[in-house]
């Protein structure tokens, strides 16, 4: 990758390491509720974790973690919002930010502000009561095959608005956003780059990629490994909707070993999918739940993120893995539009993205 990441740690003393410790601590020791024996973590069904990660809680606890999976996003958040009076779980990990209103409107939540949210960027906590902790962030991007354009000659698009160009006719797959949590990001990212109100909306953008031939799969993984032609793909499109985070991948599961990543990322029109984590409302054990939290931004649950889920730790304290410094990048600038918004115009969005596609 022709970027390279740079890690930003925080400027953080020793003194106040020390002093989120104490923190902990004091949070632990204030304890009134019967210690449980388990806890129920709800997940969607792409969660990973080594061996040993979640042991690790257990033998700080005494208190073993119990993982539900729950379908994708948006099937976890439906099963939590009717099971909310008398919820199945403790805490709820993987409702990201085209989610959140939703969830905060339904009260899903407990307030709880870990002493370790402070290795955490401010740009990634978007909900000042702290009902939920950021835990990872994904940005997800559009991906390109490098050897395909070389050898075609046809230069890599740099911008969401080259697309539309009639050159890059039948070159392009995405996801349907009203199946695919990445077809959603990046319809997003489409409606914040090419907002209503002006004389090119994202409405008319999408009827020039359906004229320019755009596929349209179900899911992420239709769309790179049997359309795409980069990498892992075995199709003809050398540009698909997927993340910064998938060059790395190319690399890490190569086999042979590879020196580079045979894909490579377009910065412009990314959109960055952060994931929460908060103590469901309703569970017998809040204070255990909370420190369920904690544990998930420790080191040791922060650096496992990288190579089992493939997107990027929120701690800036934990350290990434080589595949991830040398081949993943961080766009400088990502699309954004607000959770609220999000959840007002969502299935909206997507009625009209169908008609202007098909």
């Amino acid at each position: 990758m022709r970027n390279r990441i740079t890690i930003l740690l925080l400027a953080a003393s020793l003194a106040v390491a020390a002093c989120g410790d104490d923190a902990a601590t004091t949070t632990a020791a204030a304890t009134t509720e019967p210690a449980p024996s388990e806890l129920v973590l709800m997940t969607h069904d792409s969660f990973a974790v080594s061996d040993g990660v979640l042991e690790a809680f257990t033998a700080e606890t005494g208190i073993v973690v119990s993982v539900l999976q729950a379908g994708d996003a948006g099937t976890m958040l439906s099963q939590a919002i009717l099971t909310k009076d008398d919820p199945i779980a403790d805490v709820l990990y993987g409702i990201d930010n085209t989610f959140l209103s939703r969830a905060l409107d339904e009260d899903l939540f407990l307030p709880y502000t870990s002493p370790r949210l402070d290795v955490v960027p401010g740009d990634l906590v978007l909900d000042a009561e702290h009902r939920v902790t950021p835990i990872d962030f994904g940005d997800v991007c559009l991906n390109y095959d490098k050897e395909a354009f070389a050898s075609s000659g046809l230069p890599v698009p740099e911008t969401l608005r080259n697309l539309a160009d009639p050159r890059y006719d039948g070159t392009l797959v995405v996801e349907d956003p009203a199946s695919s949590s990445p077809g959603l990001a990046f319809l997003l990212a489409t409606i914040a780059t090419f907002p209503e109100g002006g004389d090119y909306d994202w409405r008319d953008y999408w009827s020039d990629l359906a004229a320019n031939d755009v596929l349209v799969t179900s899911g992420w993984e239709e769309a790179y490994y049997s359309s795409f032609s980069g990498g892992s793909g075995e199709g003809d499109r050398p540009l698909v909707v997927s993340y910064a985070s998938s060059p790395p991948a190319e690399v890490y599961f190569a086999d042979p070993p590879v020196e580079e990543a045979p894909t490579a990322v377009i910065t412009d029109g990314c959109f960055r999918q952060i994931e929460f984590a908060g103590v469901l409302a309703g569970t017998a054990y809040p204070e255990a739940a909370g420190r369920l939290i904690d544990f998930l931004l420790s080191d040791t649950f922060q650096e496992d993120i990288p190579l089992t889920m493939f997107v990027f730790p929120a701690s800036t304290e934990a350290t990434l893995p080589p595949v991830f410094v040398d081949f993943a990048t961080i766009p400088d600038h990502t699309a954004t539009v607000d959770p609220a918004a999000i959840d007002a115009h969502r299935e909206e969005w997507i009625e009209q993205w169908t008609d202007a596609v098909r």
